[in-house]
């Protein structure tokens, strides 16, 4: 059969499979033919893949429901954004090789906080790229895997004004560095003034105390953190006028997820040059690019439901949405409720 009837019938054989399938045998030929020796997938990295597509398809359905609120709300419609946020417009190449890598570490996108996929809406391409971001306990995971010294135990707490926090630092007369720590007033803590992480090892000489004030919290808070996120004030268009509104956020939730951040990064955690492979490697640049496109890790929690927009030149800034009065054109999260796992 000459070639170019043999790559229609394969494209009419991929048309006629499921997203799913499709999804599958993409991530197959990634395996074969970027993975040195042929790497066939393990049973539990199948099942990874299997929950990747699941958390990619709730992330599109979630994503396509915002494009479409977001563009009935528009009191212009030159502002729309008339690329369905479907299967058949995911760049699903890169989707593909991300996945590669990501379940060969063993992050799964169906535990809490493990793994998001993000839709960016890449404007030169005029597809969706997907990109799979750690959360929180992704990161503990990624740590602790590739950790010279796996600790033991670990704990993060934030502090608020009416408890009693004291360090215990090292010192020639104390060899494990330790604190105590109480919740004098549960019901009515007061402000958060600060947070902290304790590592321990199995040798407690070793044992870490991280402490974080709230100034070094909110150092940390991105340039352009989003008030649905941090709280503040934001501008929204309600009965086709642009309004201003104050919004409570998860300030709370933001100050947990900084202090884990920080807690659990190479800083503080060293990684064994030893256990590092190609997949850290990957997904070290996979995170230096969208720290390009948009460094703001707030948002990476609540990736299911939202949805960005790459700029013309990745490497360009973003620039403000003047319609909007935003930095760039972000979906407002449409599941952010009480319960959420940040």
């Amino acid at each position: 059969m000459p070639k170019n009837e043999a790559q229609n019938e394969n494209t009419s054989l991929q048309t006629n499979l499921s997203h799913s399938e499709r999804f599958t045998n993409r991530v197959m030929l990634e395996f074969n033919g970027n993975v040195a020796g042929g790497l066939q997938i393990t049973d539990y990295q199948r099942q990874l893949i299997q929950g990747y597509f699941i958390g990619v398809d709730r992330a599109l359905k979630t994503a396509e429901e915002n494009r479409l609120s977001k563009n009935k709300g528009n009191s212009d419609p030159k502002y729309d954004n008339p690329l369905a946020c479907v299967w058949e417009n995911v760049n699903l190449t890169d989707l593909a090789l991300d996945v590669v890598h990501y379940a060969r570490m063993g992050l799964d996108m169906m535990q809490d906080n493990h793994l998001f996929p993000i839709p960016y809406r890449n404007k030169k391409t005029n597809k969706y790229d997907i990109t799979l971001m750690p959360g929180y306990n992704g990161i503990q995971y990624v740590a602790e895997k590739y950790a010279v010294d796996r600790p033991i135990s670990t704990t993060v707490e934030l502090v608020y004004q009416t408890d009693m926090f004291r360090p215990i630092k090292k010192s020639c007369d104390n060899k494990i560095e330790s604190y105590e720590f109480e919740i004098n007033n549960p019901f009515e803590r007061g402000e958060v003034v600060g947070g902290f992480g304790y590592i321990e090892y199995e040798d407690p000489s070793k044992n870490k105390l991280i402490i974080m004030t709230r100034a070094d919290i909110e150092k940390r808070k991105p340039s352009y953190a989003s008030a649905e996120f941090w709280g503040g004030k934001t501008k929204r268009y309600e009965n086709g006028k642009l309004t201003e509104v104050e919004l409570d956020g998860w300030f709370v939730e933001m100050c947990l997820k900084t202090v884990k951040r920080e807690v659990f990064s190479a800083k503080h955690i060293p990684r064994d040059p030893k256990k590092i492979d190609d997949n850290y490697q990957y997904m070290r640049m996979r995170e230096a690019r969208i720290a390009e496109m948009d460094a703001q890790a707030e948002i990476y929690e609540f990736a299911n439901s939202v949805t960005l927009e790459i700029p013309e030149s990745v490497d360009a800034a973003p620039q403000p949405d003047n319609n909007r009065g935003e930095q760039i054109s972000l979906d407002t999260p449409a599941d952010a409720a009480p319960g959420i796992d940040f």
